[in-house]
Parts: structure tokens; sequence; C-alpha cells
């Protein structure tokens, strides 16, 4: 098939066969449930309509040609709506969830968020855990691709700066590249993963948990199976999950360069200093806010743990931080807006962003002083764009209407102001815990089911870095391309008369 002809066939083929592969899983989990003695059922029904959907859609698809950018749009908003609503049956057949709690869980899974439904832990059987950890996994390394191969080359909400070079293909076309990167992606997450859950189990965690929080602590995620988090454990398996929900918020391009035998990558990378920093500093500050509460080892332990873990929109919990003093929790909702390094699994707004917000803001300023002087941007060694900063502006507006109509709109439905802010700080930057009603300890299953749909979909257009999913809302969206007419073709040129 000519590539003219294929055009338009790229979404369904990555559609379908992402949710044959999903099916595929599901249909591993089913046949893991019923050796187990726990109900399969569930499984084999979301497996069932997974395939059912992905068979037609791998069929009408093909990959004989470059997608265009609306093309690839499409392919990534459909892809995180469709994988949640094949995901959620399980909760619904095997935990006996609400179809809409059982979506919020899905959501919040493949999203990578750690936001959760489930108010009885005991009720769940242990393959939906093992399932749910699995699904933050698989969203992980999802992002992962698109923050690095896809989202730069569409230059989606000014990403198309905050990436490493990953090593490989050098030409635009998106296709070589998101093979290529995904290859690399995946092979450093899986070593991660792997060293992770080997860590947990020496540090003395029992290997089921091990594994459901490998798989959740890479992905910057924060499901865990047991309803207090990380409470319960000895505390070497704190130190554990500090370094690696560390790692799992570095750019993953300089993780793979740094693995290949360039460790001075990632102390000259800005971000990576100045996201260092902040860890450090935030989290001395909530040590010595804490200190009272807690021996001197202690405090240190809770307060760094938290500090990554929000920081890093992770959102496992040592203990209840919800009881600590307003000046901790304060710092600890503020690290919801900064997030964890671009090109990682992390949420948020992402560091590089607020370093090229605060270079503008510092510019502006020597501008009012010299208004004819020219200056330049830059952040490190690299020189930004105005195109860029414009789209960081954008986003970060776009953050803040949403956030504000979100917290709004959960207050006047019933809930108070912290619960309500940090319900929707939490869910559009992907932390999962907030405070009040939905903190660590807590559930989102109280809230009003219209406050719940809302941080559905904040959690998805949080995870799809916000400008993606409005796009839906532009008129030009719509308007598919017109072909071109004869009449619009430019005419041939004219071929003058030989003369003798």
């Amino acid at each position: 098939m000519s590539p003219h002809r294929a055009r338009g066939r790229f979404a369904p083929y990555v559609l379908g066969t992402a949710l044959l592969a999903l099916a595929a899983v599901l249909a591993a989990f089913a046949a893991g449930a019923a050796v187990a003695s726990e109900d399969p059922w569930g499984f084999a029904l979301a497996a069932a309509i997974g395939a059912g959907i992905g068979l037609p859609l791998r069929w009408v698809g093909r990959t004989g040609s470059e997608p265009t950018r609306r093309e690839a749009l499409v392919a990534v908003l459909s892809l995180w709506l469709l994988f949640p609503l094949v995901g959620h049956v399980p909760y619904v057949v095997s935990a006996g969830m609400t179809p809409l709690n059982a979506l919020f869980e899905a959501m919040s899974g493949f999203t990578a968020t750690g936001a959760t439904a489930i108010t009885d832990f005991d009720a769940v059987p242990s393959s939906l855990f093992l399932f749910r950890a699995f699904s933050q996994w698989v969203g992980g390394v999802g992002i992962l691709v698109l923050f690095i191969a896809v989202f730069p080359q569409l230059a989606i909400a000014g990403r198309q700066i905050f990436h490493t070079e990953m090593p490989g293909p050098t030409e635009q076309r998106l296709t070589p590249r998101l093979r290529h990167t995904a290859g690399i992606v995946l092979s450093v997450y899986l070593a991660l993963s792997l060293v992770c859950g080997i860590a947990y189990v020496m540090a003395g965690m029992p290997l089921f948990d091990a594994v459901a929080h490998a798989f959740t602590t890479v992905a910057a995620a924060g499901f865990s199976p047991q309803a207090r988090s990380f409470e319960s454990y000895h505390p070497a398996v704190d130190w554990v999950a500090i370094v690696f929900m560390t790692l799992a918020a570095v750019n993953f391009a300089l993780l793979w360069r740094a693995f290949g035998g360039r460790p001075r990558e990632l102390l000259r990378d800005p971000e990576l200093r100045a996201y260092v920093v902040i860890v450090l500093l935030v989290g001395t500050l909530v040590t010595v806010q804490i200190a009272p509460l807690y021996v001197p080892g202690e405090a240190v332990r809770h307060g760094f743990f938290q500090v990554v873990s929000i920081m890093t929109t992770t959102g496992y919990a040592s203990v209840d931080y919800d009881a600590w003093p307003d000046a901790a929790r304060a710092l600890l909702v503020a690290l919801m807006f900064i997030g964890g390094s671009a090109g990682s699994a992390a949420g948020g707004v992402k560091v590089a962003r607020w370093l090229i917000m605060a270079q503008h803001t510092a510019r502006e300023v020597r501008r009012a002083l010299h208004p004819r002087a020219v200056l330049p941007l830059r952040v490190g060694d690299r020189r930004i764009g105005e195109e860029v900063v414009r789209a960081v502006a954008a986003f970060i507006a776009l953050y803040t209407v949403l956030l504000g109509v979100s917290a709004m709109t959960v207050a006047w439905l019933g809930e108070d102001l912290t619960t309500a802010f940090t319900a929707a700080a939490a869910t559009i930057g992907n932390v999962g815990p907030g405070l009040g009603l939905v903190g660590p300890m807590a559930s989102y299953a109280e809230l009003h089911p219209v406050s719940r749909g809302l941080l559905i979909f904040n959690m998805y257009a949080g995870r799809l870095e916000i400008v993606t999913v409005f796009v839906l809302a532009t008129p030009g969206w719509w308007r598919l391309p017109r072909a071109r007419r004869p009449a619009d073709l430019p005419p041939a040129p004219a071929i003058g008369r030989r003369h003798g």
C-alpha cells in the first residue's frame, strides 16, 4: 500500500495493537487468578472486550505512512481513554466496586496517579492488587515514550526543548524515533524495576509487596497493596523507596547516558541540579518542622520520604502526614506544583518549565531597565526560543485555570477548602493523595460523584500535558483537512516556444 493510501491508518493500528497486548495481559491475569483460587471472570471479560475492540482496529490499521500531527494526537488521546475503560472491568466484577469508582481506580492506575477509591482493602483479591500495580507500570513506560519521543516532535506544551537527545535516528520522522526510543526506555525501565524489586526484598519487604511496589515506584505512581502505604514496613524499606523514587523522577535519557558510561551528564544538567537542591532544601525544612514529633533519625527519614514522594508525584506515605504541623503540610502542597524532571515518569508542571519561567521573569525585569537590550533566554547552555516560552506560559495558564475550576467545583459540592484544593492539585499533578478527606490514609470514594468524575478528567488531562486535551476544544480540531482540488493547485509553468 502506498504511503498516500495508508494515510489515516496509523492511529487504528497503534490502538488495535495496544488493546490486543492489554487483552493478552488480562488473559494472563485471569489464568493467574484461577490458579490462586480467586475470581478470574473480571479479567476474562476485560480481555474479551479488549480483544473485541482491538482486532478490528488492528485489521483496518496500517503502518505504511508517517502519521500526521492530528493522527498522532488522536492515537495518544484515545489510548489513555480506552485502557482505563477496558481496565475498569475487573474492579467492578472482582471487587464489587461501582462503575464510577472502578473507572476512577483504572484511570488513576494507567495515568500513574495513585489516587484510590478503594475503601475496604481486605475485599480486594491479591491478583487485582497486582494488576492495579501493573497498570501503573504500563502507564509509566507509555508516558515516558510519549514524553521523550512523541511530544517533543509535536512541540506539545513546549516539550521540544525539554529533553536530552537519545542516541539513534536523527531524522525528524516520528515513527523511527518512536520505535528506537521505546526500546531504549524499556530497557532502562526494566532494569530499574528489577533492581528496585530485589532491593525491597533485601530490605525486608515480602515478595508480593516488593513486586507490586517495584511496579509503582519506578512508574512514580504510588499504588500500594497496603491500606496505610509504607507505614508498617522496616525503616530500611523507606530508604530504598527514597532512592528509586528519586531515580524515577530523573530524565530517562540522562539515565541512559549515565548508565552508558557518561555519568557527568547528570552533573551538567541544570534541571537535575535544581531538582536536587529543592529536595535537599525542602526536606531539611520539613524535617525541622516535624522534629518535635519523632526521634531525630525518624524525623529525617519521614521528612525526606514525604518530600521525595510528593516532589516525584509518587504519592507513597510512610506516616499520616496530614497530622503534621501546617507549615510542613504547606510545603508538601507546594511541591505538588513542581514535579520531577521532564522526560521522567513523574507528573506535575516539571522543574524545567519553572526554570524557563524564572529566567523569563528575570529577563523581563532587566528589560524594564534596559528596554533596547537584546537579552537571550538560556537554561544551562541551551538557548530557549520565544515559541517555547509562549508554549510553557500557555501550559501553566491552562494548568492554573483547570486547578481553580476543579477546586471551586469540589468545594461547591460540599467539601472543605483543604480537601477541594488538594484533591484538584493532586489529580492534575498525578500525585495521588492530598489532605483532609483525601489524605494519605484515606480514599476519594467519599467525594460527590460529580467531583469524582471531574477528578477523573483531571488525571487524564494532567497526564497528557493538558494542552493535548484542550486542543479538542478548538474549532479547528473538528474541521477535517480539505482535499486539494485542481483549482487550488498552482498553475503549471509556461513552456516557451522555441524560435529557430
